[in-house]
């Protein structure tokens, strides 16, 4: 039985760990072998050219810088609010709990749809502006309903006492209910961060200046535009360098976007894997 999962296990690994080395090989290897599909997991035609183009433009630093940004910040103001809106609903006690429960779940149903939500970011002054990035997705209900049966499970006697010595709610939080949910933290922590970091669509409609983009934009326009020029026939002589991004943009692309998250993830894997099974015990 021990030799089955061990198949099994191995099997998974590579369906998982192939794409991955795939991509890494493309994004090395010259556009004719790419084209062909002789790339598998290894480089063909080794070449760093369209890392260079990339990597060369003061944008793609400035829209780098960006990200980060809007992520560190997004990420900080998701965390506050999420965690202080599940701790509000992990008490039963609560008058008007379950109209705040079922507030959060609406929205995970409907919405006001693209048009409205733009009226109204605009209305309020907010396009062109940092806020426009990290206000509107502030809060993820998963990741709001997670919490709080994390917080449910957390033993009262703990919090009792703290009022009992005189604590007030703000102290019984700060200091008896998040040193003890450093898991869950931890795991809400990546969940916004990936999701900030990958997004480009709030940016796409509520920004038009450039050095305002994240990188998620930058090259998203990159990839638009070295497929139109590959498109259109573009003569090869003069746009060597639009025709290589266009054979390889894609491989470059993820691998730029995915290497922060990847270098960070191995810190905080064990959270993440303590932090969803503890926030799971109750339905």
């Amino acid at each position: 039985m021990r030799w089955v999962n061990a198949t099994l296990l191995i099997g998974v690994v590579v369906v998982t760990l192939y794409p991955f080395f795939n991509i890494v090989a493309r994004s090395f290897s010259a556009e004719k072998y790419i084209v062909s599909g002789q790339v598998n997991l290894w480089p063909k035609g080794f070449n760093l050219t369209t890392y260079q183009i990339v990597m060369s433009d003061p944008v793609f630093w400035i829209n780098y810088r960006n990200t980060v940004v809007y992520t560190v910040v997004a990420t900080a103001i998701s965390m506050v609010v999420t965690t202080c809106y599940a701790y509000v609903l992990s008490k039963p006690h609560l008058r008007g709990r379950k109209v705040l429960i079922g507030v959060a779940v609406f929205t995970m149903f409907f919405s006001g749809g693209l048009i409205p939500q733009y009226v109204l970011i605009s209305n309020l002054g907010l396009t062109n502006t940092i806020w426009s990035i990290v206000l509107p997705n502030a809060i993820s209900v998963f990741n709001l309903l997670v919490m709080k049966t994390f917080f449910e499970g957390l033993p009262r006697e703990l919090e009792e006492a703290a009022a009992i010595d005189g604590m007030n709610t703000y102290g019984i939080l700060a200091k008896i209910v998040l040193p003890l949910s450093k898991a869950v933290l931890a795991t809400m922590v990546l969940f916004y961060a990936v999701s900030f970091w990958n997004s480009w669509f709030p940016a796409f409609l509520y920004l038009d200046k450039i050095e305002m983009f994240p990188v998620t934009i930058y090259l998203r326009n990159l990839i638009a535009g070295a497929t139109g020029a590959e498109s259109a026939g573009a003569n090869p002589d003069v746009h060597s360098e639009i025709m290589q991004v266009a054979s390889n943009i894609q491989a470059v692309t993820i691998i730029l976007t995915i290497l922060p998250i990847l270098m960070i993830y191995p810190f905080v894997q064990r959270f993440f894997v303590s932090g969803v099974m503890l926030g799971a015990v109750k339905g």
